[in-house]
């Protein structure tokens, strides 16, 4: 049965929230993980955490040289670090194992993905599937009348009595090949004629017209392809990108997962997209059909103003419309039908729609789960924090473009926001911990909640070191040398997103996203959105500048869009999106030229109904080509119906109904006139999002400041009881606060790299121990005179066992063995503690390279795996001789460089094969060795 007859069959999707399958996770094991002291958890503090609590992992199938005993394995090994689920991405394999390659979606592939999800079920753990291979979607099922189609204009000059001779066809003989049928002839005359003379051409492109005067230019614009075959496909997986704006191509390409499916659920959680990468792809077949349909004129009678780059009112009112059309046919024919088609499945979908030539907020929203990507790595300036240019992208993530993904989410309500996680963070091999934390904390930062690592390669148990690797990610593969600590990240994830999927979020702003103003740029013909191109269509303008202000005002805000602004409702003064969704206390529309009349209209009755909307200035103009002056027309006269009055510093107001509008070009000093006050903890350097709860808040705080931070902090909240909470150790208390007006004054110490969760309600704090601040440090204790380093495992060879005076880097010692390892070190030794011992105690490792894990008197004190790596460690001490254990791990880089240099082949794939960050070929034979161990100084603080 094809997906289009879905609709009848249509079964409720199970969302996965609402899936009681919690993750065997015991309290101990939690604890244990930290990245400093354990503590006891509590139900109380802590949610309970379930599957999609953990971060999942994109599990890349290589060749689909999966088996079902690997698979176990595999499972097993994530599952023990921390992982709560995996995203199946089959790739390109590798060469040499052709023979275990498996088709995809062939009876044996889906065996062996039902082994998959049945096995994940034993484990807690869930499945969601790529619906597809590499990326974008395509395959073998798609002919090249449903491939990615583009729009090929040629040009012809005809004089009037002059012979013309030339054929009308396609002049690429590629697209000869393919097709390529003419879809519209216009000829344009000198003195203004416009006329369509399709009907004028023989079957063999002959015209047959002729001008009786003057001179005219003929457009000829044929329905080409974009040739463009599935990236980095799997087997089987093979063949052209569909055509995204076709239903027919949707319904094509669907239909090959319908039959691999015969009617049944495979129970995916979800099914996932990735960014649009469909390159060219300016047109579609029906385009013409569709464009007079929604816009209500024929676009072949404009295809001049469309090939055209001219910067005139015209073109550029023919291009908003051309773009905007695609962008509902992408959104309908692709989005909509896709996630119907999940639906049927009891799935859902998840999209990273950036990229896509289309209102981008509407089509994260339009799918279940909408999912951003970080993509290099991102300047922060905490201390110690390594970041050598030569190891990552000259790429600038922007937190604010992470924020459309999440905003979509929280506008339509969804629970989970997520994020392809550290793709391209530093160079192969040389990505620690501690270089996770901070990018993904911005992450969070940004309102996502659910977060996936990119990624982990399928490997089987025979593949030696460094097993398969996928040439973009950072590798959260068993043989990183780090593998064994991945749990002190994994559980800080974990704590961190059981609160932040908690309640809703809490976002007082609404601010409108102008996409008009972009899509009515001249340059180009379709104008895709992606991350790399920001600094053209959105950091050059106001709506971005307003939002970057707000934000460090200490403000927090959705964006949304104009067919979100058409859904939305007021209820007592608050404007409501859709059932479920938080609600907003203001509309903020940021300064924008264009704007359609049904936008302005709605804006409107939401003020007149209830809402408070501040405008930083009026629209200009109405977008678009049919009857724009009409339109215009319409737009002042609606416009210069609102009566405005000066009220405060340069502020306007226009009362209408139970609301008004607001016009400032101050956005911010129209929101404080109105009370609203953004959070004055951005003053102090910090950074939050908050999460709104029955009776209360969350507050997420994070310290990305080269400062320690020791200071009374106020919250806009006013409670009755407020806890702290740290996602790093798991330890929790009632925090020192007090009610100051409006605001919760609440004593924060966080060190530069530090996070807390700090709890604001109305209830008291029952039964709650007191949170313990540190008020006075005394001198430190030197750890280890002496330390004696076991190399426990790795390679390409264990070095010899040391005894060390002074701590250094491994590739300091003459063991040229030391000088190639990758892997872990043991170090031990003795100290002292006073008889009369300090209320507590602080750990600091100094220095790591790159990550530990501390046993004091054979108790496990956690894994130290970011920045500051110190913890509190009082109750692991006691008075005269203690004993400390400390297991570092390196980075895999000084392994492989070790290969390079002895030509020891381990990158041998079909495809791209391997590259560097800088997509040249890979060679780490020319690196300078990495500093590994533990390079301290190792000190115990006594504190009070």
């Amino acid at each position: 049965m094809g997906p289009t007859t879905h609709k009848t069959n249509y079964i409720e999707p199970v969302p996965i929230y609402m899936k009681k399958i919690i993750l065997i996770l015991t309290c101990a094991c939690f604890a244990a993980c930290s990245n400093a002291q354990t503590a006891k958890t509590s139900a109380t503090a802590w949610p309970t955490p379930t599957k999609e609590m953990h971060p999942w992992i994109r599990w890349w199938w290589m060749g689909n040289a999966v088996d079902d005993k690997n698979t176990a394995r595999l499972l097993d090994i994530y599952q023990k670090v921390g992982i709560g689920g995996v995203e199946v991405t089959p790739i390109y394999g590798a060469i040499g194992y052709e023979n275990r390659y498996l088709q995809f979606l062939s009876p044996q592939w889906m065996s062996a993905l039902d082994f998959t999800i049945q096995k994940a079920k034993t484990l807690g753990m869930g499945v969601d599937m790529n619906t597809g291979t590499g990326w974008p979607f395509g395959g073998p099922q798609i002919k090249a009348a449903d491939a990615a189609a583009k729009l090929i204009v040629q040009t012809y000059k005809l004089e009037a009595g002059k012979p013309f001779t030339d054929k009308i066809v396609v002049n690429d003989p590629r697209q000869k090949n393919v097709g390529a049928p003419l879809q519209a002839l216009t000829a344009y005359g000198d003195k203004g004629e416009v006329l369509n003379i399709l009907d004028k051409v023989s079957p063999d492109g002959t015209l047959n017209w002729a001008p009786t005067a003057g001179s005219w230019t003929i457009y000829a614009a044929f329905s080409g392809k974009t040739l463009q075959q599935v990236k980095r496909a799997a087997p089987g997986g093979e063949g052209y990108v569909m055509d995204h704006l076709s239903k027919n191509a949707v319904d094509t390409y669907l239909k090959r997962f319908d039959d691999a499916f015969k009617g049944k659920s495979p129970g995916i959680g979800s099914f996932f997209n990735d960014s649009y990468e469909v390159y060219g792809a300016s047109w579609s077949p029906g385009f013409f059909d569709e464009f007079l349909r929604r816009r209500g004129y024929d676009l072949r009678l404009h295809l001049r103003e469309l090939y055209s780059s001219d910067n005139t009112d015209a073109v550029s009112r023919v291009k908003t419309d051309y773009r905007e059309t695609m962008s509902q046919m992408l959104l309908d024919n692709f989005t909509l039908t896709w996630t119907n088609w999940a639906h049927h499945y009891g799935s859902l979908t998840r999209n990273q729609s950036h990229g896509s030539p289309g209102n981008l907020l509407d089509l994260y929203g339009a799918v279940d789960i909408p999912e951003c990507e970080t993509f290099g790595s991102s300047h922060f300036d905490i201390p110690g924090l390594r970041r050598d240019s030569a190891d990552v992208r000259n790429v600038d993530p922007d937190p604010m473009m992470l924020k459309f993904a999440s905003s979509a989410g929280h506008v339509n309500g969804h629970k989970y926001a997520t994020s392809e996680t550290f793709t391209w963070l530093t160079e192969h091999f040389k990505g620690s911990l501690a270089q996770c934390k901070p990018e993904l904390e911005q992450v969070f930062l940004a309102g996502v909640n659910h977060v996936y690592f990119h990624g982990t390669t399928y490997s089987p148990d025979d593949i030696v070191f460094p097993g398969w690797l996928f040439y973009a990610s950072t590798n959260f593969v068993p043989d990183n040398s780090w593998w064994d600590q991945l749990p002190g990240l994994t559980t800080y994830i974990t704590r961190c997103q059981s609160i932040l999927q908690s309640g809703k979020p809490d976002n007082e702003l609404l601010i409108y996203w102008p996409i008009y103003d972009a899509w009515s740029n001249t340059k180009g013909m379709d104008m895709q959105l992606a991350i790399h191109g920001i600094d053209e269509w959105l950091r050059p303008t106001e709506f971005y500048k307003t939002s970057m202000k707000l934000q460090k005002a200490g403000y927090s805000f959705d964006f949304i869009s104009d067919k979100a602004i058409g859904n939305s409702s007021v209820l007592n003064g608050q404007i409501n999106t859709v059932a479920g969704a938080q609600s907003r206390k203001i509309l903020v529309i940021p300064q924008c030229r264009l704007m359609p009349l049904a936008t302005l209209d709605k804006i409107l009755a939401l003020a007149k109904s209830g809402a408070t909307v501040v405008f930083q200035k009026l629209p200009e103009d109405v977008p678009g080509f049919n009857d724009a002056d009409g339109r215009r027309a319409k737009l002042k006269s609606t416009l210069a119906m609102l009566k405005f009055t000066d009220v405060h510093n340069g502020i306007k107001q226009c009362k209408t109904g139970l609301g008004q509008i607001l016009l400032s070009a101050d956005v911010q000093q129209a929101l404080e006139y109105k009370d609203i006050k953004g959070e004055q903890l951005v003053n102090s350097g910090l950074k939050f999002i908050r999460r709104s709860i029955a009776g209360g808040k969350y507050y997420y705080v994070v310290n990305h400041t080269a400062k320690a931070i020791d200071s009374n902090i106020p919250l806009n909240v006013k409670a009755i009881s407020v806890l702290i909470l740290d996602p790093q150790s798991g330890s929790y208390g009632s925090a020192t606060s007090n009610v100051d007006g409006e605001y919760t004054v609440v004593h924060l110490q966080l060190q530069p790299g530090e996070a807390l969760f700090v709890k604001a309600t109305n209830t008291p704090a029952l039964g709650i121990a007191k949170w313990k601040y540190i008020e006075k440090t005394g001198a430190p204790i030197t750890v280890g005179g002496t330390w004696v380093l076991h190399f426990t495992k790795g390679g390409p060879t264990l070095p010899a066992d040391q005894q060390l005076s002074e701590l250094t880097s491994w590739t300091n010692f003459s063991d040229p063995n030391a000088i190639s390892f990758s892997g872990s070190g043991e170090y031990t030794t003795t100290f002292d503690v006073p008889a009369k011992k300090a209320a507590e105690y602080v750990l600091n490792l100094g220095k790591v390279c790159e990550s530990a894990h501390v046993y004091i008197n054979d108790q496990d004190a956690g894994i130290f795996w970011s920045i500051p790596f110190s913890a509190r460690v009082g109750k692991y001490l006691k008075p005269g001789k203690n004993t400390i254990k400390i297991e570092v791990d390196n980075l895999m880089a000084n392994r492989i460089r070790y290969m390079d240099q002895n030509g020891i082949q381990w990158r041998k794939y079909h495809e791209i094969n391997f590259v560097n960050i800088n997509y040249q070929p890979f060679d780490a034979s020319k690196w300078t060795p990495m500093p590994s161990g533990l390079l301290g100084p190792v000190t115990l603080t006594p504190v009070e």
